[in-house]
């Protein structure tokens, strides 16, 4: 019983020091979207992770920006990324990212920003019988447990925009076998109804040649009006 106070009381401790925001933002065409963390002193570790979930050719362009307008990152066309650096400054840190060269792409981005404090000044409860090696074990089980998780956390990340962006292609994909099927059957027809149209032009014609050659055989005078005069007979 002991034992798990302290390690929910460690616990604890260390989950003061981490400050994380989650976010879902879409952009949309043409747009610059920032988003800001302050951090309260020196040496403080940020933590940025993105993803680019759909939209587009999943890229984007981003920028972390500090306190005096320094450029602290900055790519252009970046799926996703996951940077952690020192806060060499004190103030407000900002993160942004930039859907300027879309014209009609709305991209779905995942991202995350935590401010770390990695001092190790959390103490373990002191207790009657608790030698420091106990308690100096506990702390770093404790401290693998929190790289375990964090660990898979990022790889969830991973394994989810991967199966964003396959199933985007698997929905391209359907959408192009689908309009090509639909082009296919539209020439099919188009070529039934050209092959229909060519064999009665054929048989029309040839029936306007025979009709010609029996007109042009008759004697004349099945052709012309006769008259008879006496014994002589002739045509009008």
């Amino acid at each position: 019983m002991r034992i798990l106070c302290c390690f929910l009381g460690l616990l604890g401790c260390l989950c003061s020091l981490v400050s994380a925001t989650a976010l879902t933002y879409k952009l949309q065409p043409n747009e610059l979207a920032c988003f800001f963390s302050y951090a309260e002193q020196k040496g403080l570790k940020l933590a940025f992770y993105f993803a680019v979930q759909s939209g587009g050719s999943f890229d984007i362009d981003y920028s972390v920006v500090g306190p005096n307008e320094k450029v602290v990152l900055e790519g252009s066309k970046e799926r996703q990324g996951d940077f952690v650096f020192t806060a060499k400054e004190q103030g407000e840190y900002r993160f942004c990212f930039n859907n300027e060269m879309s014209t009609f792409a709305e991209k779905m981005v995942d991202f995350e920003i935590a401010v770390e404090n990695e001092s190790r000044d959390a103490q373990l409860p002191s207790k009657q019988g608790t030698s420091p090696e106990q308690t100096s074990a506990l702390e770093e089980s404790i401290l693998k447990v929190s790289r375990d998780l964090s660990t898979i956390n990022r790889n969830q990340k991973y394994f989810r925009t991967r199966e964003n962006r396959n199933m985007s292609t698997v929905k391209s994909t359907e959408k192009r076998i689908f309009n090509f099927s639909v082009m296919e059957s539209a020439l099919m027809v188009s070529m039934a109804g050209l092959q229909v149209f060519i064999v009665r032009f054929f048989f029309q014609g040839a029936r306007k040649g025979k009709t010609t050659a029996k007109t042009a055989l008759l004697p004349y005078s099945s052709t012309f009006p006769r008259r008879q005069v006496g014994s002589f007979e002739y045509f009008i």
